[in-house]
């Protein structure tokens, strides 16, 4: 990944909630039929290992080698940015078109787990994180479920953990701009449907501050 030092992302806070809001991975690895790729959600596990599980019809647990080295890919919020955001643009109109995005890269070593509990124990952290932020106390829980039929389920799943060596991550936030064009690119993005990306870019400018 291209990654000029104003826009490395080293705050690990940051990195975190980027992934967690965007836990739909894509698992990149390459197999001796090529490159496969995967987008599989995913959780952080507490050691910092990511924690999933794909179906056993999926042959990406055939393909890829234990211990093998993938590529997981979060992909968090992004928007064009035209020239016209900037308050700048009328003085020189030295400005083109961009876009702004945040990005995760987590490199690490794979391995796939077959037997019931670890399968279990994956799609239980998984469902539990989610089902809290959507329903709450309410939440689904896998004892919801009947237990022949939940049996069933986890014979045609595969866990899989990624054990995590490197990471890589982007904040295109446009920090490169003097800071009434950077307020502009807030303002143009909330005029224009982009305000997920528009907090981002107004937190972070709160933690500067």
């Amino acid at each position: 990944m291209y990654l000029p030092p104003h826009f490395k992302e080293i705050d690990g806070a940051e990195i975190a909630s980027v992934i967690g809001a965007a836990p739909l991975a894509c698992i990149v690895a390459q197999t001796a039929e090529g490159l496969v790729a995967n987008h599989i959600p995913v959780f952080a596990a507490p050691d910092g290992a990511l924690v999933g599980h794909v179906a056993l019809a999926n042959d990406m647990h055939r393909l890829i080698a234990a211990g093998q080295q993938v590529l997981a890919v979060f992909r968090g919020e992004d928007g064009y940015v035209s020239p016209n955001f900037y308050p700048s643009k009328p003085e020189h109109h030295r400005h083109v078109p961009t876009w702004n995005y945040q990005v995760v890269h987590v490199y690490g070593a794979i391995t796939f787990q077959h037997d019931e509990r670890t399968k279990r124990a994956a799609v239980g952290l998984l469902t539990r994180d989610h089902e809290r932020r959507l329903n709450g106390r309410d939440g689904w829980r896998m004892a919801d479920a009947p237990a022949d039929y939940l049996a069933q389920m986890l014979e045609n799943i595969v866990a899989f953990r990624i054990s995590v060596r490197r990471v890589l991550a982007k904040s295109k936030l446009s920090q490169n701009r003097e800071a009434r064009d950077y307020r502009g690119v807030i303002e143009g993005l909330q005029r224009t449907g982009g305000d997920a990306l528009a907090g981002r870019m107004a937190r972070r400018l709160a933690d500067e501050g």
